[in-house]
Formats: structure tokens, C-alpha cells, sequence
């Protein structure tokens, strides 16, 4: 799977968070490791090349502890060898908090994620 590299039009701020993941989809599973996030969605570094159709939904899942996770489906939008974007199509309400919560910290900035999750929500409403 080949992707071109777009413009970076990021609206979201990206957290490093290196963990290890797994991400399913197209009959296979792929270990890899998360090497940022966002609200919006994630840059992954994968095992192995990503080989199912370009428009296939992915589910990642990764723990934050033993009994908490966050799962989201998503959709791959750009490929550079192994390191892949993707972005959030679709995340339960629990997973979402979590992540919030997640960025929230690492960000240091309550405004600031605010601000975020607004344009989220704008976004959330124009599609």
C-alpha cells in the first residue's frame, strides 16, 4: 500500500505516546507501536507493510493499563514504508474520554484542548 505524503494541514496537536498496539482490519492484524496521537487520529509504526485496500476501516486498540484501553476505528490517509497516518473515523464515548484525558496531560493546557475538541466538533458537524 502506497500513499502520497500530503501537506501537513494539521488542526490538531499531536502527543508523542510510544506504546505498543494492535491494529486489525482486512482479515489480518498488524503489532505495532504508536509513535503519536491526536484527537483526529495517530501515526503508527507497523511490523510489517499495511496490505489491505486503501479505504479499509482499521480497528487500533492499546492499553493504558492493565484494565483500561482505548479503541478506535480508523481509516489509513498517508504511508511512508512501515509508518503509517491514520485518522479517527468512528470512537465510543469511553475511548474518547480516555484519549481526552490522555492529551489533556500531556498538553499541559485545559484551554488548549478545549479549543481542540471544538474544532472536532466542527468538523463532526460539517460531514
Amino acid at each position: 500500500m502506497t500513499f502520497e505524503k500530503n501537506d501537513d494541514k494539521r488542526r490538531f496537536h499531536r502527543i508523542f505516546y510510544h506504546a505498543g498496539a494492535e491494529l486489525a482490519g482486512s482479515g489480518q492484524t498488524y503489532p505495532c507501536k504508536i509513535i503519536d496521537l491526536s484527537l483526529r487520529g495517530c501515526l503508527l509504526d507497523l511490523e510489517q507493510p499495511l496490505s489491505g485496500q486503501p479505504d479499509a476501516l482499521y480497528s487500533l486498540k492499546f492499553d493504558l493499563s492493565e484494565e483500561i484501553s482505548i479503541t478506535m476505528e480508523v481509516l489509513a490517509t498517508h504511508a511512508v514504508g512501515n509508518r503509517v497516518g491514520f485518522k479517527c473515523v468512528h470512537i465510543d464515548i469511553d475511548s474518547i474520554s480516555r484519549l481526552r484525558r490522555l492529551v489533556e496531560l500531556n498538553l499541559g493546557d485545559s484551554e488548549l484542548l478545549e479549543r481542540e475538541l471544538a474544532a472536532l466538533s466542527d468538523l463532526a458537524d460539517h460531514q
